[in-house]
């Protein structure tokens, strides 16, 4: 009687490691150029953007939203200047972008002004071309700081002149950037601002971040696929039960 099929052998075996690493194989190289050329994830290190992120929001951003620039490839080859399959992003988007004085920093803000808009806050109030921003109070945002305690911050409501809806906040009433010199946005530049109006070094801080240069875009900020408080990270599984905001899972970002 033949011993065949009555269990495997070696070369069995072999072959059997061999097609899950094929596998494996094909799965890295589709991540990387989903990476590549479609989602980059992102997460949140700072609380510039609250209550629309926060610290440990990590996200996916769309690369095909803006198309593409060196800045969308791996360590950001000199492959070509410009931007190629471009396309032009909207007043209220949350946008990735290369910080102009590092371009080896990502930042993640609210774009507020396109190119040969002007821009000026005057007593915290945004103005476009000349046209107040309005700004709504709202139920404030509420927290519990690093010693326990619950905290409470005035939230607002701003509408976009192309009708985008989104949520701020206004810490102090007279904040260091609350009135600002009248700005008027380069061609081919964009006027970036952190919802956390006066917790966000941003356009407005022209030393520092200043007119953002469309080469600049990663991407449109388009969902968040995990969260975790503060001082935590996703790999900590064990912590999940009391460290994980479950209702921040799959929100969407886009406007």
């Amino acid at each position: 009687m033949s011993e065949q099929g009555q269990g495997s052998t070696a070369k069995d075996d072999e072959e059997g490691i061999w097609e899950f690493v094929k596998i494996l194989i094909h799965a890295l190289i589709l991540a990387t150029l989903a990476k590549t050329f479609f989602f980059q994830p992102f997460n949140i290190p700072s609380g510039s953007m609250k209550d629309t992120l926060l610290i440990g929001d990590y996200l996916f951003v769309s690369k095909t939203s803006y198309g593409y620039s060196k800045y969308s490839l791996p360590f950001s080859p000199n492959l070509f200047s410009g931007r190629i399959f471009s396309a032009v992003p909207k007043r209220g988007d949350v946008v990735v972008f290369r910080l102009p004085t590092d371009d080896k920093i990502d930042f993640i803000k609210r774009l507020v002004g396109l190119p040969g808009d002007t821009i000026q806050v005057t007593d915290g109030v945004l103005h476009i071309n000349g046209k107040a921003v309005p700004k709504v109070r709202v139920k404030d945002f509420v927290f519990t700081d690093k010693w326990g305690l619950e905290q409470s911050i005035p939230k607002f409501e701003e509408t976009m002149p192309n009708g985008v809806k989104y949520f701020v906040l206004d810490s102090n009433k007279h904040g260091q950037l609350d009135n600002t010199p009248l700005y008027t946005v380069p061609k081919g530049h964009y006027f970036m601002m952190g919802d956390n109006r006066d917790n966000s070094a941003d356009s407005r801080v022209m030393n520092f971040v200043g007119f953002v240069p469309a080469q600049n875009l990663i991407g449109r900020a388009s969902i968040i696929f995990f969260s975790a408080t503060e001082n935590n990270r996703w790999w900590a599984f064990w912590r999940w039960p009391f460290e994980i905001r479950w209702s921040r899972f799959f929100k969407s970002l886009r406007v």
